[in-house]
């Protein structure tokens, strides 16, 4: 169901190898293109380590400041694996083993010869309360407790359950974009586009410096789920462009 109020998310990556650049996430950006598509602001991402307090912290923080929260990492077989651990505990509930998880895991052991263990019967502990959400590439699967949807860290199996979760998530109206190509730096155009941004505050704007590339030197890139305001700020936007390079005296980058 679409809602007319903002939908919002925060993502919590988890993980000491995210954290030590042993491991470079993708998932960030995986879970920016998933909200986008479905009219949810990812406003925060926070990364924390595999400390049980520091995890609890941001999930309590983050869980109460949004309407969604997504947790990637820590849910597998080993140790360190603590989210499930530290989720039960934010919450204040048991994490005993699920009797639905621990038959979706077995089914998958069995039918690839695979013991069953106490290691991995670590992925079938699933805190109270939590519905479970499927994960269609290995089995293991993330739940869903509140308002807080806990999902793998690996990226194949962390977008399968983003799909997963796709038809629960309230939507928000989708936030458009336009690009503006400007051919001169920054600090030209950034007066100007300021006392824009003012007369459009519904209308987010940005800039971004592009380093040699052909003649842009700037992109202005502006965003708004209202399209008629978007295309009038747009406009404006242009228009203070064209007349910085007539100033300058520099012919317009292709494609503005």
């Amino acid at each position: 169901m679409t809602s007319t109020a903002s939908i919002t998310a925060g993502l919590l990556v988890i993980g000491d190898e995210i954290l030590s650049g042993r491991t470079r996430d993708v998932n960030i950006g995986a879970t920016a293109e998933f909200c986008t598509d479905l009219g949810i602001e990812l406003r925060e991402v926070r990364v924390v380590s595999d400390e049980t307090d520091e995890i609890v912290e941001a999930v309590n923080a983050l869980r109460a400041r949004y309407t969604y929260i997504f947790t990637t990492g820590g849910i597998g077989p080993t140790h360190d694996d603590i989210t499930a651990d530290a989720i039960a505990k934010a919450f204040g509930v048991a994490l005993p083993i699920n009797a639905q998880a621990r038959a979706m895991l077995e089914t998958r052991w069995k039918e690839r010869g695979i013991e069953v263990n106490e290691a991995r019967l670590r992925m079938a502990r699933i805190p109270e309360g939590a519905d479970l959400i499927v994960n269609s590439v290995s089995a293991a699967p993330g739940f869903r407790i509140g308002n807080v949807h806990v999902m793998a860290g690996v990226p194949l199996i962390m977008r399968a359950m983003l799909e997963a979760i796709a038809p629960t998530l309230q939507t928000g109206k989708k936030v458009l974009s336009v690009t503006v190509k400007a051919a001169v730096g920054e600090g030209t155009v950034g007066g100007p586009l300021g006392e824009l941004q003012l007369q459009y505050p519904d209308v987010k704007m940005g800039s971004y410096p592009q380093m040699g590339v052909n003649k842009v030197m700037t992109e202005l890139v502006l965003r708004s789920s209202d399209e008629a305001l978007l295309h009038e700020a747009a406009g404006k936007v242009r228009e203070m462009v064209a007349a910085a390079h007539k100033k300058a005296g520099i012919a317009p980058p292709d494609g503005n």
